[in-house]
């Protein structure tokens, strides 16, 4: 299900490098949308991230035997 953004808040460049780890927490928590601004210019949006940004394949990957192991045995690259 998502979420309606709250309105976007607008924070400089200055004060988001300060207190960037609580506004991540908002983000998360409220879902609140910051612009950020560098000299009064928009430079990025800090955004929530739905639950749905994985997609529909998500937790659909089963792992079978060993991934990290050999695959295929000795094999000859060419250089």
């Amino acid at each position: 299900m998502k979420r309606a953004p709250k309105r976007r808040q607008t924070v400089s460049a200055a004060r988001f490098k300060a207190e960037c780890l609580a506004l991540f927490d908002r983000v998360a928590e409220s879902h609140e949308v910051y612009v950020v601004t560098k000299r009064g210019r928009p430079v990025a949006q800090v955004v929530p991230i739905e639950s749905e940004a994985a997609g529909p394949l998500a937790g659909s990957v089963t792992v079978l035997g060993d991934i990290v192991g050999p695959g295929l045995g000795d094999w000859d690259v060419e250089r």
